[in-house]
């Protein structure tokens, strides 16, 4: 986002399942071709919507700077639209692997919507920060200030729900360099990108 407006400033992240942070998951089918990132070479990847940071964006640099493999030559991507999609395509063995968000994976387990029987995990990634707060840059110390202590010292339960997290954790412009760098491996131009 700072790229398209940079006089933005992230000052907190929401807390999910207990982190401000969360993972893509790369699985495959248990018991198929792909046992290792290595073995995507040739085959079908099945991602999710083009957008997703975890179950496209991330996992695409992982297949390049992790097995050298490159979309557009090495493996077929698939996109199948959701990460519930994408676990139901691995686990049925249409694709032998593809990526997603590891908590949705988690939860998916949990629900038995997909059978863990069936997948196995082969690569996940490092932690990628959840979505910021952000305040204009330009505001005065002290009402910085004030913000960021309202929504850190914020226990209102009913708030939190309306955020959809537990709680929130201080972070910077700084924990976002892992997806500025995503991008800079898959030469990405984020000032064109919309969202």
């Amino acid at each position: 986002a700072k790229s398209r407006a940079p006089g933005i400033d992230p000052f907190a992240v929401g807390i999910e399942r207990g982190s401000p942070f969360y993972n893509s998951v790369v699985i495959a089918h248990k018991g198929g071709q792909v046992s290792d990132l290595a073995d995507v070479r040739g085959k079908p990847f099945a991602f999710g919507d083009h957008a997703s940071t975890s179950s496209h964006l991330v996992p695409r640099a992982m297949l390049l700077q992790r097995a050298s493999l490159d979309g557009a030559r090495d493996y077929r991507p698939v996109h199948v639209g959701t990460h519930d999609a994408v676990a139901r395509t691995v686990q049925s063995g249409q694709a032998p692997a593809g990526a997603l968000s590891k908590p949705i994976l988690d939860t998916l387990y949990q629900r038995n919507a997909v059978d863990r029987e069936r997948i196995v995990e082969i690569a996940l990634s490092d932690p990628i920060p959840n979505y910021p707060m952000v305040m204009q840059g330009n505001l005065v110390p002290a009402l910085k200030d004030t913000i960021r202590a309202a929504f850190l010292d914020l226990r209102d339960e009913q708030v939190l729900r309306s955020f959809r997290v537990q709680g929130f954790a201080a972070t910077d412009d700084k924990a976002y360099d892992v997806l500025r760098e995503t991008a800079r491996i898959l030469q990405l131009d984020l000032s064109q990108m919309r969202g």
